[in-house]
């Protein structure tokens, strides 16, 4: 999968930018504040159709005007696809093929993306709902079915919590639309605890063995998926259902009471292990550094299986984040296999030795220019 071209209008600090770029390594430099980030986050919008920096699409418009739009092509093995996203007060579109998409999620997938910035290396020790976010991006780009369970999960769960507050509050007395709302939080719920698991153990045997080389052989990491609904690694489909439905039986009383629902995959997390030790706790910085990069590299080769493409690699001021050794393992995983976009104050010697022939665009203000014999 290749980004081939990318165009803004009035998105962030750029009023009308086309860019073309290399199949291989293409690289934005300049200081901070000259808009290198606001490029490789328009990449993954149009991926993803949301920022990584916030909440609100309006702070993606250029100062002062009324939309936005991003828009791009994307090389495949088989076909070759416009995309393109507007932004407005109305809302957003998303287009395929110049063809709008009735749901976001008909939409995702198109191009695949998986983003390395300096807060990734908090998902090790960050709050458990970073980790939830890091599962539900990267597996819902690779599987659509998920990303429709997610998203029917959230809309029952805020339904189901309103109807707990309701209870609470003495409003209504009647528990039969709780457990009409219960079974269909355990339906959807269950499928996505269920997809969780596997996509975690896939992902675990991927990171392991990278992981071992960055550590040298010395170290071996485990991921733990950590829910309070209690089903083995190996349990069934509905083995699952039937351990949530009863979680949520025992919880239900204290549920009522705090007028919130207590159990599910919106609680849960995921766990670094690393030589039987969880890594965010007793981790080293380097420790904690090396399984943010292990499983990040982990996720290029699983994406490749799940759907066919290798994804588009985004590095957001990572290099400087990282030693010489780590900063070898990666730009070497890297290297002729995945498109790779790369934001950076400079690139360091370790980069420009490794790196073949990068495409090179230096940032200043707003303006992009082309470092000359880059290519």
């Amino acid at each position: 999968m290749e980004l081939t071209t990318l165009t803004l209008v009035n998105y962030r600090n750029y009023a009308d930018l086309t860019l073309d770029f290399s199949a291989g390594v293409n690289v934005f430099l300049g200081e901070n504040a000259q808009g290198k980030t606001n490029l490789l986050e328009s990449i993954y919008v149009l991926a993803l159709t949301r920022s990584h920096r916030t909440s609100s699409d309006k702070d993606l418009i250029r100062w002062q005007e009324k939309s936005a739009t991003i828009s791009g092509r994307v090389k495949k093995t088989v076909s070759d696809i416009p995309l393109s996203l507007h932004f407005s007060n109305k809302g957003k579109k998303a287009r395929v093929n110049h063809l709008e998409q009735s749901k976001l999620s008909q939409y995702i997938g198109q191009l695949n993306v998986i983003l390395f910035a300096p807060e990734d290396l908090e998902l090790v020790k960050g709050a458990p709902s970073v980790r939830r976010r890091f599962i539900d991006m990267e597996f819902g780009q690779m599987n659509p079915l998920y990303l429709y369970n997610i998203a029917q999960y959230r809309r029952i769960l805020k339904d189901r919590n309103a109807y707990l507050k309701r209870l609470q509050m003495k409003q209504t007395t009647d528990k039969v639309f709780l457990s009409v709302l219960t079974a269909q939080l355990v339906d959807v719920g269950a499928q996505v605890l269920f997809a969780r698991q596997t996509f975690l153990a896939r992902l675990q045997a991927a990171a392991q063995p990278i992981h071992a080389e960055i550590a040298n052989q010395q170290e071996t990491l485990t991921l733990a998926y950590q829910t309070g609904v209690d089903f083995t690694s190996d349990a069934d489909l509905e083995t699952v259902k039937a351990a949530f439905e009863s979680a949520l039986a025992r919880q239900e009383a204290r549920e009522i009471m705090q007028g919130t629902t207590l159990v599910g995959p919106h609680r849960d997390d995921l766990q670094f292990i690393v030589n039987d030790n969880d890594v965010a706790v007793f981790g080293s910085q380097g420790q904690q550094r090396t399984t943010a990069l292990a499983v990040k590299l982990a996720e290029i080769d699983l994406m490749q299986e799940e759907t066919g493409e290798y994804p588009v690699l985004l590095l957001d001021d990572v290099l400087s984040e990282l030693d010489a050794n780590r900063q070898t393992h990666l730009l070497l995983a890297i290297q002729d296999k995945v498109q790779t976009f790369i934001t950076a104050p400079t690139l360091s010697d370790v980069a420009r030795q490794l790196i073949h022939t990068p495409k090179v665009f230096h940032v200043q203000h707003g303006e992009i220019t082309l470092e000359e014999h880059a290519e």
